[in-house]
């Protein structure tokens, strides 16, 4: 163990404090915070991704945020070869890397690697891309369920991008991404890797969910997505996302506020549900039982990284 190096992850669902404990352990161990977080790669969308501060990133500093423009395609290779090089950088300067991850699929990329997938198909995204708008993504969700039914349990019903992506995967593959997952991956080597899992209790949780959306809305999640509309349009790929897509459809005269807001926050706990379920089967967690703002939590962390830490 004392031959590797030391990396910390923190998995949790949106909202259970991830990176204020990120910035917690940093401060207290040397490190710096790698995001592992496919909506918080855009710039301009600061408010309603739920990005750090720049007080934060001033006591703290923060990689992986920011990397490409909302019109921009990102995929999980992308972030792949991002966060490795970053993460050698971090370890070269001594510095502890402390991974918070939000992104289930991101996280698997960079821990295990991922296989070689078909490449994008322009003219089968289109299609697909059309028949979403035409029948809503649950069509394509139902559709993958029945030719992917593993990658159809992890892609949220109304996660058009994701969904897209993994039929194009099946249509030219003719094999489930979720199986072509799990051949001949570039695993992460060179790292003990300490797993940490924020599982703060449910119903506590939700109340957390719906003061962070309400708490977005007042610091001006609203004029961020009517900024974003001005300036690129209505085809960005934030407006997939939760809360710009409702905020967006508020825009142009779809949805009511206050029905843009309710969506928002159940679609959230609805994927703060999908993300529990994610984490849950990753491999050499350690569960705390609280939000990553609590003081027993925070104890319970930085005990389990010093004890790896330690030897370094």
């Amino acid at each position: 163990m004392s031959a590797l190096r030391l990396l910390i992850v923190l998995v949790g669902p949106t909202a259970s404090g991830k990176s204020a404990l990120a910035i917690h352990l940093a401060e207290r161990l040397g490190g710096e915070v790698l995001v592992c977080d496919s909506a918080q790669i855009y710039r301009h969308c600061d408010i309603g991704t739920g990005k750090v501060t720049a007080a934060e990133r001033a006591r703290v500093s923060h990689h992986l945020l920011d990397l490409c423009e909302p019109t921009e395609e990102f995929t999980a290779g992308d972030y792949q070869r991002a966060a490795r090089r970053v993460l050698a950088e971090v370890s070269a300067r001594g510095r502890l890397p402390i991974v918070t991850a939000g992104t289930g699929l991101y996280l698997r990329a960079f821990l295990e690697g991922l296989s070689p997938l078909p490449p994008r198909a322009p003219e089968l995204r289109t299609r697909l891309q059309a028949e979403a708008e035409e029948r809503g993504p649950e069509h394509l969700h139902r559709l993958l369920a029945r030719v992917d039914p593993v990658s159809a349990r992890e892609i949220g019903p109304r996660d058009t991008p994701k969904l897209i992506r993994a039929l194009e995967v099946w249509f030219q593959a003719r094999r489930p991404r979720s199986e072509l997952f799990q051949a001949g991956r570039d695993r992460l080597e060179g790292y003990a890797v300490v797993k940490l899992g924020l599982l703060p209790e449910r119903k506590a949780l939700y109340e957390r969910i719906e003061q962070r959306v309400g708490q977005m809305m007042d610091a001006g999640w609203l004029e961020e997505t009517r900024r974003l509309r001005e300036r690129f349009g209505d085809r960005v790929k934030p407006f997939g996302f939760l809360g710009y897509k409702q905020l967006a459809a508020h825009l142009r005269g779809e949805l009511s506020m206050k029905e843009a807001v309710k969506q928002t926050k159940h679609e959230t706990r609805q994927y703060a549900k999908r993300q529990i379920t994610w984490f849950r089967k990753e491999p050499g967690v350690t569960w705390l039982p609280g939000f990553g703002d609590d003081e027993g939590t925070r104890e319970a962390a930085l005990k389990s990284a010093s004890r790896v830490a330690s030897p370094r």
